[in-house]
């Protein structure tokens, strides 16, 4: 009997782990990308800063981590992806999130895109888009996407062979961090975001670009008829003009 129980208890907790381990993997994945700085001063302000890379490893992780808490139907987990990818744009920037937490002297970090720098091997990149709400002066918490481009002034991917990204804030966006070095470092070697674009939420990401690429030829067809139309009745109006002066 105390066997039969003892292999019962044994099963059960190897079921419990069974259905856990994969939401340790994801947590784990998830604080793999997402880095905190803490800081305090000698009067007791103290400010904590994290950044996170959304690299194709971590979105995946969080759409299934996402996914395991809220116990959403595969449908539900992919309109959620969908939504994500369409803030995140990673065809044409990086983003990075980032968050403050000050417990401490007001902040003021106006503007926001000169206190970021985004080291990518030998090029410093700086943010083409931010929450504009960093503008402001900033007492507790506030959070919110950085946006860097993907690609170079020739359309090179910037990521392509590079080991290793970093982003610098200027320390002086606060007291407490006043001369301190606030940095970031991710390896993105492998990160290849690419492997994102499959299922129903890429299908309609591609819908997306597609309708809207539409929208766009189509203004510019209506603005070549137009153009045509004039020339087609200059056309007109100059060879009337030579008739006339013909039968002169």
């Amino acid at each position: 009997m105390k066997l039969k129980k003892c292999l019962v208890c044994i099963c059960a907790a190897v079921l419990i782990l069974s259905i856990m381990a994969p939401g340790f993997a994801d947590e784990k994945i998830l604080r793999r990308w997402s880095k905190t700085n803490h800081y305090k001063d000698d009067m007791g302000s103290e400010v904590w800063i994290t950044a996170t890379y959304y690299a194709a490893e971590y979105i995946e992780a969080l759409v299934q981590s996402e996914a395991n808490k809220n116990l959403w139907t595969s449908d539900e987990a992919e309109q959620y992806k969908y939504e994500l990818l369409k803030t995140l744009t990673l065809e044409e920037y990086i983003p990075i999130f980032i968050e403050f937490d000050n417990r401490g002297p007001s902040m003021h970090m106006a503007p926001f895109g000169d206190q970021l720098t985004l080291w990518v091997g030998k090029n410093k990149l700086k943010p083409v888009d931010y929450d504009k709400r960093f503008n402001f002066k900033l007492q507790g918490k506030r959070d919110g996407f950085i946006y860097f481009p993907r690609f170079d002034e020739k359309g090179k991917p910037i990521l392509e062979g590079v080991k290793s990204i970093r982003l610098v804030v200027n320390g002086g966006i606060s007291s407490v961090t006043m001369s301190k070095t606030i940095e970031y470092i991710w390896d993105v070697v492998d990160d290849n975001p690419e492997r994102l674009y499959a299922g129903k939420a890429a299908a309609r990401l591609e819908l997306d670009r597609l309708i809207k690429r539409l929208d766009v030829l189509n203004g510019q067809k209506k603005d070549l008829e137009g153009q045509l139309a004039e020339v087609e009745e200059e056309l007109r109006q100059v060879q009337k003009r030579v008739e006339e002066l013909q039968h002169q």
